[in-house]
């Protein structure tokens, strides 16, 4: 493998490029109309144009990613994570190309990716599963017939899709009609099939997620636990590991079901087994994201392992350079997601210009993101910005870390998530470790008044000083384009 192409925009892009640049590895990135003057783009090695702004004319176009790959001579293609990177049909066509999928192969997304038949595939290899389908469920008679017979509370989830789109949590019989209609419907528009899949609700539980790295030489590990139960309508907005209510025990039946899982499936390269962990430590399996996670730097900083540069290595054909029982497990890291919602607002995602930015730093902060001052942030897509990491030698220091780095960061111009997390950073229960699933809803808005924003006062007042001085970020490179890093370094001088 000597060239990878990064299908894929914003900050899991620029992780992925630097990841190829610390290997050797020559990267190229794509951009739509929206992204020429994004940081992923500056980064590359090569850049080229592949539609409008809308995903389903640039980034979700198979055709298009293929041809980017083969016309610049790459023998590699790392999807990220969103867009492509749990589609079969994608990891097929690169496999087709004779191109290297950085990714479990189609069959594995296949068999994963149907949910239906990934809680049959844990049920068979022994590995708990919550009361419910096992097939999807075409209407709301059927439904009733399930909830009847399982009792409820249930939960409502589509068969295919991830992300927590079309999820419904239905706690009475009276509510279910009104939750079939919402939940089939997002089920149509986001993944284009309405079934759905009928499961016994597990409440006040903890949604703790394996870290999985598998090679082509019959090798699979896991790398610990994360806890991703800070969410609200099933989106995540921070994770740590380890656990707070994690200890070895639990740990070991975790990563063992987890394991299990994989190997069931054949699985390859990096993954991620979710679970539902109840108060009493019982657990049950929820589904397997086939992809790298976009929390995986808190592993990355407990264990010292560069995931991205693993994923690299096995999908070249390597084997693990280490075994299970080499896995160690150093201090506690914690990840806040930095997005352009506006928490005050109801979570609405919101676009504009970055004013002005200033990243954390020092003793344990690591940033992953790929902002800029002065860049445009686009509402075509998903509203991520970057990642926010900590790690300390315990969770306590940790926390301490991210409290300063928090503190520390600025960005002006738009709403973001930034009062939300130096809120919930400072909450009892959460610097207790007292939360499960439901801690969003019962916690935010907060009784007192949260924290405040970075301005959009005084982000005005920016913008006008930067465009009176002609600070404007120069358009690099010329829409539709390709350029090479050459190119780049001449135009900014």
């Amino acid at each position: 493998m000597k060239k990878v192409l990064v299908a894929n925009r914003g900050e899991i892009a620029v992780r992925v490029i630097r990841a190829c640049r610390d290997a050797g590895l020559g990267a190229v990135a794509v951009y739509s109309d929206a992204d020429r003057d994004a940081l992923h783009v500056r980064l590359a090695d090569e850049a080229y144009p592949i539609g409008p702004a809308p995903a389903a004319d640039s980034y979700l176009r198979i055709d298009r990613l293929v041809a980017v790959a083969r016309r610049s001579g790459c023998d590699a293609v790392h999807p990220g994570y969103g867009f492509l990177a749990e589609n079969a049909d994608f990891a097929e066509a690169v496999a087709a190309a004779g191109l290297v999928f950085v990714g479990p192969p189609a069959r594995v997304h296949r068999a994963l990716g149907d949910k239906a038949a990934a809680r049959t595939l844990a049920r068979d290899a022994g590995v708990p599963v919550a009361a419910g389908t096992f097939a999807p469920v075409e209407d709301e008679a059927a439904a009733r017939a399930v909830a009847a017979e399982i009792g409820y509370p249930v939960l409502l989830k589509p068969a295919g899709g991830g992300g927590g789109k079309g999820m419904r949590v239905v706690r009475e019989a009276a509510e279910l009609a009104a939750a079939w209609r919402g939940a089939s419907g997002e089920a149509m528009s986001a993944f284009g099939a309405p079934a759905l899949l009928v499961e016994r609700y597990v409440g006040a539980a903890r949604h703790i997620e394996v870290q999985l790295i598998a090679d082509d030489h019959g090798a699979v590990v896991h790398l610990g636990e994360r806890d991703c139960s800070i969410q609200r309508r099933h989106q995540k907005l921070i994770e740590e590991t380890p656990g707070p209510s994690v200890d070895a025990a639990l740990r070991a039946r975790l990563g063992d079901a987890a394991v299990k899982v994989a190997r069931a499936a054949g699985y390859r390269n990096a993954g991620t087994a979710e679970f539902l962990v109840a108060p009493d430590g019982s657990f049950v399996f929820l589904e397997v994201n086939t992809r790298l996670q976009v929390e995986h730097p808190v592993t990355e900083l407990v264990t010292g392992l560069d995931l991205v540069r693993l994923q690299l290595a096995v999908a070249a054909g390597e084997p693990l350079p280490f075994t299970q029982d080499d896995v160690r497990w150093s201090g506690h890291a914690i990840e806040c997601r930095l997005t352009a919602e506006d928490p005050a607002n109801g979570f609405l995602p919101a676009g504009g210009v970055i004013a002005l930015l200033r990243e954390a730093s020092g003793p344990g902060v690591r940033v992953d993101g790929a902002l800029v001052a002065g860049m445009s942030v686009a509402t075509e897509y998903d509203p991520l910005l970057a990642k926010l990491i900590c790690w300390g030698g315990d969770r306590a220091t940790a926390l301490a870390r991210m409290r300063r780095a928090l503190a520390e960061t600025v960005v002006a111009g738009i709403p973001t998530t930034l009062p939300f997390h130096r809120a919930t950073l400072a909450e009892p229960d959460f610097v207790a470790g007292r939360y499960d699933t439901g801690y969003v809803p019962a916690h935010w808005p907060p009784s007192s008044r949260p924290p405040l924003g970075d301005g959009a006062t005084v982000a005005a007042a920016l913008v006008a000083v930067r465009l009176a001085r002609g600070a404007a970020p120069r358009p690099l490179p010329a829409a539709g384009g390709a350029w090479s890093r050459a190119a780049r370094d001449e135009a900014l001088r």
